[in-house]
This record gives C-alpha cells, sequence and structure tokens, in this order.
C-alpha cells in the first residue's frame, strides 16, 4: 500500500468508530426484555425496574435525523424538541407537565406534609416513570418519548377545569393529542388520548402503558410502610382484589381484564382508571428491596389500552393523584373507595355504614381529635346501655345464685359432668340463662374489632396530635430505647395506659363476677390477655390505644352507675318467686338453647347413670 491508501484506510476506521460512538443505538422493543412475571401472584427476588420503562428512559441524550428516524419512523420529526414545564394548581394538589411526552411529571398534594413535615410529593421525575408504546407499521412508538406543542401557560385553576392539551404534529393533518382536565379542587385528572389522521401508520395491537414507581416513604415507620404499601385493583367482572400486603415481594399476571389499578402507599394513592373499555394483558409487580431503605417498594404496573377505543374517539381515562381518603374515592371509579380497607366482609358494614359516617360527623363540630375520640367512646357507650346493663343485671343473679352453686360443689364433688347438670337444674328452678350474661359481651365484640381494622386506615388521624402524642395516626413513642424482643425500640403510653385500664376492669369485674367451675381459671387469664395485647398493640397507631383506654373507663364508670340502679334483694326475691312457680307448674318453660342444653345434660346424666348401673352389675357378677 502506498501512503494516501493508508491514510484513507484509516479515515473510513474512524468515521465507523466515531459512528458507534456518537450515533445511539436504538431502545430495546421492551416486550423481549426480562422474563414475564407467572400466571399466579407469588412471591419473588427484588429486582430492579421493569424492561418497558428502562428502555422508554434508556436514551437521554439528543438524537440526529438518521438516529430519530431510525428509532421513530413516521414519528421523527417529533422525537426531538425542547422539554418545558407548564405549572398547573388547584387549591389541593400542584401538577407539573411537561412537554416532553406530554405527561405528568409531578405532583404536590398541598394539603399534606411528609411525616418529617416536608412537602408530599406524590410523583416526580426520579420515583416515577412511565411509557406509552404505539404500535405502528415500522414497530413500537413510545409516545412518552416525544415532543409536543402546547398553548396552556402555567397558572391556577379557580373555578371552571382547565384543559391542557398536548399535540405531536406527525405531518400535515396526522397528530397525536393528550389532553387533561384539571378540576377547580380535587385530585382527578381526565386524560384523553387521540390519534387524529393516523390509521394507516398505527397497527391495530393495543396500546402498551407502563408506569413504574419507586414509592417514597411519607411516614415515619418503614416496616409498617412496607406492610401497606401494594397495587390494587378492580376487574372487569367487578371483583376487587390485590396483590398481597406484607414486607416481600409480590407479582400477578391477570387473565381478566381490570378497570381501574392504584399504586396505594398507606395513606396515599395514584391511580389509573377506564372509562370505556378495560384495561387487558394486566400484570403486576410489587417489589422490595431490603438494602435499600430509600424506597418503600418498587410498584409496576403493566397495562394494555384499548387501540379501538383510541381510533375511535373513546381514549378516556382517569389518573387520581390524592389522600386514600374514603369520603372522596367513591367518585372516581366504582368500588374505588375499597381502596380504603374497612375490615373482613363481616366488619365492613360495621365501619362503612356507623363509624365512618359517625365519626365524619363528628369531625363538623369537633377539632380536637383527641376529644373527638372520647366523644365517639361516649356515644357508641350510650348505644350499648341497654347491652350492658342486661350483662350487670345477668352477673348480679348469678352472685345470688353463688352460695347455691357453692353448696352443688360441696355436694357433688370433682364430678364435672354432675356438677354442670345440677347446675342447670338450678338455672331452671330460678328461671335464669347462664348465657344471658355472654350475649351482651359477644355482641359488643364486633365493634371493637371493626375499630381495630378501622383506626390503622383513617388519613382523618394523620398527623392529628393529642397531649404528647404528635400523630394519632401512628404509635406514641414515649420512650425510646434499643430494639427488644416482642417490644421494639419503643413503648408507646397510650399502650400501657389502656393495659394498666385494662387491668383494672378485669379486677373490677372479677370482685363482682362469681368464679366458674372448670379447668381453666378464667380471672387469671383476663389478667394475662391485657399483657398480651400490650405487646401486640404497641406499635398500633396512638389513636386505637387511646380509645380503648378511654372505652375502659367509661365501661368501668357506666357498670358503677349501673350498680346503684340494681337491688340484689330485690333479684334475690323475684327468683324464689321464680322457684316456687316452677315447682307448682306455673312457670315458663325454658326454650331455645336453654332447653337443647338441658336436654343434652339430662342425656349424659342419663348414660353416665346406666354406665354407673352396668358397671355395679358386673361388679355383683363376679
Amino acid at each position: 500500500m502506498d501512503r494516501n491508501q493508508i491514510i484513507g484506510i484509516v479515515l473510513i476506521l474512524a468515521m465507523l468508530v466515531g459512528y458507534q460512538i456518537l450515533v445511539p443505538k436504538p431502545a430495546p422493543d421492551p416486550a423481549r426484555q426480562g422474563k414475564q412475571p407467572t400466571p399466579t401472584a407469588q412471591t419473588t427476588k427484588p429486582t430492579t425496574a421493569s424492561g418497558g420503562v428502562a428502555a422508554s428512559n434508556a436514551a437521554t441524550q439528543p438524537l440526529d435525523s438518521v438516529a430519530a428516524l431510525r428509532q421513530f419512523g413516521d414519528f421523527a420529526a417529533v422525537a426531538t424538541g425542547q422539554a418545558q414545564d407548564i405549572v398547573v394548581e388547584n387549591k389541593d394538589m400542584k401538577v407539573t407537565f411537561s412537554t416532553q411526552g406530554g405527561r405528568v411529571k409531578e405532583v404536590v398534594l398541598k394539603n399534606y406534609k411528609t411525616y418529617d413535615q416536608k412537602p408530599l410529593v406524590l410523583v416526580d421525575q426520579q420515583s416515577s416513570k412511565t411509557s406509552l408504546e404505539l404500535p405502528t407499521n415500522r414497530g413500537k412508538v413510545d409516545l412518552h418519548k416525544l415532543y409536543y406543542q402546547t398553548s396552556t401557560r402555567s397558572g391556577t385553576v379557580s373555578t371552571q377545569p382547565q384543559q391542557v392539551v398536548f399535540r405531536a404534529e406527525v405531518a400535515p393533518g396526522e397528530s397525536v393529542e393528550q389532553v387533561y382536565t384539571v378540576p377547580a379542587e380535587g385530585y382527578v385528572l381526565n386524560y384523553n388520548l387521540k390519534l387524529n389522521g393516523l390509521n394507516n401508520v398505527v397497527g391495530n395491537d393495543n396500546i402498551r402503558f407502563v408506569w413504574e414507581d419507586k414509592m417514597r416513604q411519607y411516614e415515619n415507620d418503614l416496616a409498617n410502610n412496607r406492610r401497606s404499601a401494594t397495587i390494587n385493583y378492580f376487574t372487569a367482572d367487578e371483583s376487587f382484589d390485590k396483590l398481597t400486603e406484607g414486607e416481600s415481594s409480590q407479582e400477578a399476571t391477570l387473565e381478566e381484564p381490570v378497570q381501574w389499578f392504584t399504586i396505594k402507599h398507606k395513606y396515599f394513592l395514584s391511580g389509573f382508571v377506564a372509562q370505556n373499555s378495560p384495561l387487558t394483558k394486566a400484570s403486576f409487580k410489587a417489589l422490595v428491596d431490603p438494602n435499600d431503605s430509600s424506597v418503600v417498594k418498587t410498584a409496576i404496573s403493566d397495562v394494555s389500552l384499548s387501540m379501538a377505543d383510541v381510533k375511535s374517539g373513546k381514549g378516556q381515562y382517569k389518573f387520581y393523584y390524592g389522600p386514600n381518603d374514603f369520603q372522596l374515592l367513591g367518585n372516581v371509579a366504582p368500588e374505588f373507595d375499597q381502596n380504603v380497607y374497612l375490615g373482613y366482609s363481616i366488619l365492613k358494614p360495621i365501619n362503612k355504614y356507623f363509624f365512618v359516617p359517625v365519626f365524619n360527623v363528628l369531625e363538623k363540630f369537633i377539632t380536637n381529635y383527641g376529644l373527638l375520640i372520647i366523644a365517639l367512646v361516649v356515644f357508641v357507650k350510650l348505644i350499648l346501655t341497654p347491652l350492658t346493663y342486661r350483662s350487670y343485671v345477668s352477673m348480679a343473679k348469678m352472685r345470688v345464685l353463688a352460695p347455691e352453686i357453692n353448696e352443688i360443689k360441696e355436694r357433688v364433688g370433682d364430678d364435672m359432668a354432675k356438677q354442670q347438670s345440677e347446675q342447670m337444674k338450678l338455672y331452671q328452678e330460678v328461671g335464669v340463662s347462664p348465657l344471658s350474661g355472654c350475649v351482651p359481651v359477644l355482641a359488643t365484640m364486633p365493634i371493637l374489632f371493626a375499630l381495630f381494622m378501622l383506626f390503622p386506615n383513617l388519613i382523618e388521624l394523620r398527623q392529628k396530635s393529642f397531649l404528647w402524642a404528635p400523630d394519632l395516626s401512628t404509635y406514641d413513642a414515649f420512650i425510646t430505647f434499643p430494639a427488644l424482643p416482642f417490644v421494639g425500640s419503643h413503648l408507646s403510653l397510650f399502650t400501657v395506659l389502656m393495659t394498666a385500664s385494662s387491668i383494672a376492669y378485669a379486677y373490677y369485674n372479677n370482685q363482682t363476677t362469681p368464679t366458674q367451675p372448670g379447668p381453666v381459671n378464667m380471672k387469671a387469664l383476663s389478667y394475662v390477655f391485657p399483657l398480651m395485647f400490650m405487646f401486640v398493640l404497641n406499635s398500633y397507631p396512638a389513636g386505637l390505644t387511646f380509645y380503648y383506654f378511654v372505652s375502659n373507663v367509661v365501661t368501668i364508670t357506666q357498670q358503677q352507675l349501673i350498680r346503684r340502679f340494681v337491688d340484689e334483694d330485690k333479684i334475690k326475691a323475684i327468683l324464689d318467686e321464680n322457684r316456687r312457680k316452677n315447682a307448682s307448674g306455673q312457670g315458663k318453660k325454658p326454650g331455645g338453647f336453654q332447653a337443647m342444653l338441658q336436654k343434652q345434660l339430662a342425656a349424659a346424666e342419663e348414660a353416665r347413670k346406666q354406665a354407673d348401673e352396668a358397671q355395679r352389675k358386673a361388679k355383683q357378677k363376679k
């Protein structure tokens, strides 16, 4: 080779190397990246971002015309541009849109703060990433990578909803439009996706929407935040479901289309709702990295939007960015208020139709939430007064009969079956049902369990202070110390007061209740259970333990007042009169469960007598 040939070859190699370095590679197809989720929900190991979102955010440097044409095909004309932010706010939230992608870039909830009193940013460019893949005749195009034009200016929505229109002019008469409607108040953004004149450019496959959210920590307890964080969804057959809550990773691929899904924090939601055709090919993940304390969970939602709807002008959807408040969610979408967990199906009606409405009525008159809880306790106790009175009268009857029950024990000895049979005869003689004292107590149990489910999910208590507790929606760490087994790293004073009041109530109750026969000492257990619950409830919301504390105090006071109106001498006279009537055949025969119980005890007694007689005859033969 001569010198000119060598120089030519070197220049050609330099051009090839420079092209590889300077020209970015096309983004890989998200559908081909990574292993797809399995068909059923299961625990998985933590992973990084989903393939689709990672691919949609890979190319950050500007594209030249050749690279844009190769990556975006017919949409190359709008693949480059200058990003501009449009900030629109109402009285409840501030939304930042970007012309790059025509998407929501950031949402700040103006009426809420994080646990460390910073602005509550529900989504932002760093934590929340989305891709919107449009199938075309030349491959898939991510609409959230295009650059859009808008005439909307930043400002505040005052009285009428404001539209924010983003338009990407692909070619003359061909465009993509994304239209957002920001309300004057509230947290719902109406969203409309339009394809104008693009029928010969796009395919018939559905549009893939991927949303990845690295969920931030808004409450003080990271472990509790992780247990509460999940993805909820509502299927087309009107079934509400969710990924299993907890501190491990979960994923699910659904065969059934979904009407909506939400990325749920403990007290806040980011959601997407289809207003026409449901979302198909839904796949959800909630991933946990135990080594990363800066992220609660990484939530990934992967769904498909109906291409037929978008082509026909029916690509209408909603975004919800706001609090998980039962009172606000009912109008967003069907069953959207199920994002607020109100307990098991048997307990949910108590919370939904009683406690939540009563709580909201009391809110209108009482601004201090500690006092509101006291008022709620008093209101509930007043309603339950008839049951409490019946329970106390039943215990008074048992106290009156205590001497006769003790006499039966001395006469019968340790034969428990005989004791129970003789006691039932006594109850029948005096007209007393042994269950009359249990029924009122059991009737109050659903209320206690319903509150146990409700209080941890009440956003109304969030960051509401009372006495030494700065936030009634979480535990009051009155004393902190190194982590201990079963206790944790703090001690809640409201939980201690609840425990002390439970023990005091047990002591008072044991003084007025006769000892019941049986292998288990129920009086001793009444002191053990409060101590056990102290460790369980130590990390529960201060509002819940304060409610239980006030409830115990009010119950003791209520029983002291009832005691003044119950004359045990009159009760004894009534029982003696019943005994006389029953002996003469004038008394009312027992019915229902008591009659069945007596029948069973009588049959058991007869069987025992027959066994004794058979044993006696066998001994005589020997």
